[in-house]
């Protein structure tokens, strides 16, 4: 929109948005997300065992976490092993190709780990990757 002022000369008015602010608040929330993104995805505290073959997890999938206690937890919630079988086939139409994450505390009984494993399978669910961390190959290993 022009306009003329007192003096005779044509302006024209400033209607430019200020992205400055928008910019700092981005940055900020980046910054936040970026914080909080690796407490959001470890869920429950267990001290998974050490292996030397580590597979890289590269997608997102359903987790069974077994806790020191032996508690079961379905992603970050607390369920009953004798529930698991029915949470795992919820919504589900072929649990043959579904696949999930199973961690486990190293400390908890083979008996826990093998009771978890066959509510799995009562699911249904074959495809069953054990969560483990890669042995600290620098620190004192045996020669």
């Amino acid at each position: 929109m022009a306009f003329t002022t007192n003096n005779g000369r044509t302006q024209t008015s400033l209607a430019e948005i200020n992205i400055t602010p928008l910019v700092d608040v981005v940055l900020v929330l980046l910054v936040i997300f970026m914080l909080a993104a690796p407490v959001l995805q470890s869920g429950i505290e267990v001290s998974v065992p050490k292996t030397r073959t580590v597979k890289e997890i590269s997608e997102q999938r359903m987790v069974v976490t077994i806790a020191r206690d032996q508690s079961v937890y379905l992603g970050d919630k607390s369920v009953n092993i004798h529930d698991l079988p029915s949470l795992l086939r919820a919504g589900e139409t072929d649990p043959a190709h579904k696949m999930i994450y199973l961690r486990a505390d190293e400390r908890v009984p083979f008996g826990a780990f093998a009771s978890v494993m066959d509510a799995v399978k009562q699911a249904g669910i074959t495809n069953i990757s054990i969560v483990t961390q890669p042995l600290d190959t620098k620190a004192g290993s045996p020669h």
